[in-house]
């Protein structure tokens, strides 16, 4: 996508004279006042990005972690350093199930391999992987496109279509596009009028940070609410669909994602607004049935929720303390909807119910059997 006319990746490799190049990111701690890009040169650094959000979302950590494993490689190539490698970057976030996948996928590949051959596959294979997101998240666009055209189909010329979003799925949480907001991208793109209602998302405020920075580098019409009014706009007829991202589905539909997104599902599911989720496939959890049992929910430092990040009116970038002295707080960083209150998943190879069945149906290849 382009910021200010140019454009970008999330994270990429560049040339610099080196054999490997240096992986840059853009560091999204700074966003949306400040657009800094950072060159991550070890191991140490990719699991900084990844544990303390300069990269974040779950398709954007995955494709990290590959990265982290290449450069790793390029260190020290043996079977020690594999292994703790993935150690290493697998402890940074525990919810979102593509940094498993990659760790997974790099180490597999990697572990028949000679020693002196292990950094080139790394690196051809993490930048397959950037690649291979990038063109999952523009089907998904595809895809989702075809609900926003059934909805304004219903709407009077010119009327936009009104979509709630929670967090930020767009494409700083992937390599590009976006989950969530690719079929907004591919709406705009076709001429559909849409206006997004966006998140604020507490406590780390992505959807304000990020989901309007970028919709608004885009040009795509929005209003930045706060976490409480979605059910009100949704009372209210306001919101013809919503869309959200997850870090982690399981094998059966339950999805989990940014904290408060069961909330807006209960909302939508009592003033029947339509619940999407959109996911790449790597986000889907094979293993696991039970999301509410199963999955393991981060909790955050609790300053995350006593103190809040903004442009002071001298333009710094300051942190503030919104809770009294000596108030604690919890920070559980997702939660998990169950697969009944998903209208449908939107994927690279179509649009399923929210079930075992409707997952088995689009990906035969990769399901569990029995």
């Amino acid at each position: 996508m382009k910021i200010d006319g140019t454009p970008y990746r999330s994270i990429w490799r560049e040339q610099d004279g080196s054999r490997w190049g240096v992986v840059k990111v853009i560091d999204q701690r700074w966003l949306p006042h400040e657009l800094r890009i950072e060159a991550l040169g070890d191991r140490a650094a990719f699991a900084t990005a990844i544990r303390d959000m300069w990269v974040r979302g779950a398709p954007l950590i995955g494709a990290t972690a590959a990265y982290g494993v290449a450069v790793q490689m390029a260190a020290d190539p043996s079977d020690a350093s594999l292994d703790e490698t993935w150690e290493v970057l697998h402890a940074t976030r525990p919810t979102a199930i593509n940094l498993r996948w990659a760790l997974d996928d790099l180490r597999s590949r990697l572990r028949p391999l000679p020693e002196n051959a292990r950094a080139a596959a790394a690196f051809a294979r993490a930048d397959a992987i950037c690649d291979e997101d990038v063109e999952m998240n523009r089907r998904i666009g595809e895809h989702g496109l075809a609900l926003i055209r059934e909805i304004a189909a219903r709407k009077k010329p010119g009327e936009p279509v009104r979509i709630l979003t929670h967090c930020n799925a767009g494409w700083p949480a992937t390599v590009d596009w976006g989950t969530a907001t690719s079929p907004i991208y591919h709406a705009v793109e076709a001429g559909i009028p849409v206006h997004v209602f966006v998140d604020e998302t507490r406590p780390r405020n992505q959807g304000a940070q990020l989901t309007a920075w970028e919709l608004n580098k885009a040009g795509v019409p929005h209003d930045l609410v706060t976490d409480n009014a979605g059910g009100h706009l949704m009372q209210h007829g306001e919101v013809d669909l919503v869309i959200v991202g997850t870090d982690r589905t399981t094998a059966n539909g339950d999805v989990c994602n940014k904290i408060g997104t069961y909330l807006k599902a209960l909302a939508a599911r009592a003033n029947n607004v339509p619940f999407y989720v959109a996911l790449p496939s790597p986000t889907i959890d094979w293993t696991v049935r039970d999301g509410l049992r199963e999955i393991p929910i981060e909790e955050r430092a609790p300053e995350e929720v006593t103190h809040v990040q903004g442009r002071d009116e001298t333009g710094r970038i300051v942190q503030v303390q919104v809770s009294p002295d000596g108030t604690g707080a919890r920070n559980p960083a997702f939660d998990v909807t169950p697969a009944h209150l998903v209208t449908g998943l939107i994927t690279e190879r179509g649009i399923c119910e929210a079930s075992a069945e409707g997952l088995a149906g689009l990906f035969p290849d990769r399901a569990p059997r029995g």
